[in-house]
């Protein structure tokens, strides 16, 4: 006999600062994806505003705030603009592939010198290399490490061979509708590939759409946070309401 579906069980942390809009006070509801079920309950979860964390789906669930607004890009109606196209042709000589969710050094490496450079102060800037690892290898659904590496027949200034260094990569699940990119971190520093974040979600919509998926979820948009505006560059764009996923209009 098949044992029953059990329905999961929803907690809420404890109130703390919101690191998008100073003054406010940020909660979340979650839950943890375990068992058989794991892909299922994530999926389900996405499609109402949740994100996974290692074994952790959350939601925003601020009791005086509905800033934060789960968006999704409809890749079969994406077509990049002139300064995006310009961006895939830049990079298009990077070597992409899809790894088995297992923490390197070098992703490390790469992930300090992102977040010294791009988050000094921000909320993972302390992390260690165990709390890296935990980030990566604790997935209970289908995820990917996507990395993206430098062609061979790279130099550096002084004439080293660098081909095949690690530049940029993304912890991505992989979904039934499309791609989610839970963290993505590159070489922020490179004068050569500047734009390089914008690129690494470029690919993701254009390999999505070639796959036949239709979305790409990239997370929160707060509309109040300066350092979320890069998110609507992606169109059509589509936000989740009180009703289900709607366009997302922008003046």
């Amino acid at each position: 006999m098949t044992a029953p579906a059990r329905f999961p069980r929803f907690f809420v942390t404890n109130p703390a600062p919101c690191p998008y809009i100073e003054g406010k006070v940020e909660r979340k509801v979650f839950t943890e994806l375990n068992g058989d079920n794991a892909d299922a309950l994530n999926e389900s979860l996405g499609r109402i505003g949740f994100r996974r964390s290692q074994n952790v789906a959350y939601r925003p669930s601020c009791e005086d705030c509905k800033a934060c607004v789960a968006v999704r890009v409809s890749t079969v109606s994406f077509k990049p603009n002139n300064s995006q196209k310009r961006a895939i042709r830049a990079n298009k000589d990077l070597l992409v592939s899809a790894c088995k969710p297992w923490s390197t050094e070098e992703q490390y490496a790469l992930l300090r010198e992102y977040l010294d450079s791009r988050h000094p102060d921000g909320g993972m800037s302390e992390m260690d290399e165990t709390d890296f690892a935990d980030m990566i290898e604790q997935s209970p659904v289908r995820t990917n490490v996507v990395e993206y590496r430098l062609p061979d027949g790279s130099h550096d200034e002084d004439g080293t061979d660098i081909s095949g260094k690690l530049i940029g990569a993304c912890l991505t699940d992989q979904q039934s509708d499309g791609l989610s990119m839970i963290y993505s971190f590159y070489d922020a520093n490179n004068a050569d590939r500047r734009g390089l974040g914008n690129f690494i979600i470029l690919d993701h919509i254009l390999r999505a759409k070639a796959a036949g998926l239709p979305y790409v979820y990239l997370g929160y948009w707060v509309a109040q946070s300066p350092r979320m505006k890069y998110k609507t560059r992606y169109k059509p764009m589509e936000k989740l309401g009180p009703n289900g996923w709607e366009p997302l209009l922008l003046d």
